[in-house]
């Protein structure tokens, strides 16, 4: 699988220009960006101890910020911190998967329906740029790239629906199903990817009809197939597991 950081010690180099504040908060949020997707991608194997040293050599950084990224990943659900000895990717059971699935169905068939009541022209328009980007990644087999358009995407119907609360709980539940989600791609009994692009074309067409009750719908079965083809990969055997694209 693709992966934004580097095979070998390319170390993260800080911003130029003044304002040590603003350069230490842009070093962190690249180190976090680097390592989610490190994650996310499936780089470490599913309740594996998470490689520090491994990690530092890689990134250029001490053990500190990597430290500091660790316990952000932490709340989001994507790893769990072991007292006194380090971190390890989360493993989720497959009751697990369907619980968190069905609630962010829940929280996406809702933000359809709000988003219908109060998005604005411009934000449709952005939307359907995002849809034309992830297609390329989609054409081009860069799996990476079409993950987090995919995201970006879903995001904004989450926006567009103007509600904090949702917002919130949203991002919650969206971390920690976020490696899973990504890995549901390669699902090989029903080409879920492909599915996935089609699916998102009537979520595009509905929203710019802005029919509410419609995308609703296809919000809630997006994410009900999504959680069958992430049981599908959680449960094939490894040695079937596709190539990356």
């Amino acid at each position: 699988m693709k992966s934004t950081i580097p095979d070998t010690g390319v170390p993260i180099t800080p911003p130029a220009g003044n304002g040590g504040d603003r350069q230490e908060a842009s070093l962190h949020g690249e180190i976090l960006l680097r390592l989610r997707d490190y994650v996310v991608e499936g780089n470490i194997a599913e309740g594996a101890r998470v490689p520090e040293r491994q990690l530092c050599e890689m990134l250029g950084i001490s053990r500190t910020p990597l430290r500091e990224a660790l316990k952000v990943l932490a709340a989001e659900g994507l790893i769990e911190l072991l007292p006194n000895r380090g971190a390890r990717v989360r493993q989720l059971s497959q009751r697990d998967l369907e619980e968190l699935f069905d609630v962010m169905a829940g929280l996406e068939s809702l933000a359809g329906r709000l988003a219908c009541e109060a998005i604005t022209d411009a934000e449709i328009t952005a939307i359907e740029q995002l849809h034309y980007e992830m297609y390329g990644h989609y054409l081009h087999r860069d799996m990476h790239g079409y993950f987090q358009t995919n995201q970006r995407i879903h995001e904004s119907i989450v926006a567009a629906a103007r509600n904090e609360t949702l917002k919130t709980a949203y991002a919650n539940f969206a971390g920690r199903i976020r490696r899973v989600r990504y890995s549901a791609n390669f699902a090989r009994k029903r080409q879920r990817w492909a599915e996935a692009m089609r699916e998102h074309e009537a979520i595009l067409d509905a929203l710019r009809r802005r029919a509410g009750s419609e995308l609703s719908d296809i919000l809630f079965q997006h994410l009900r197939n999504k959680r069958t083809a992430a049981i599908e990969h959680l449960t094939e055997p490894q040695e079937d597991a596709p190539a990356s694209p």
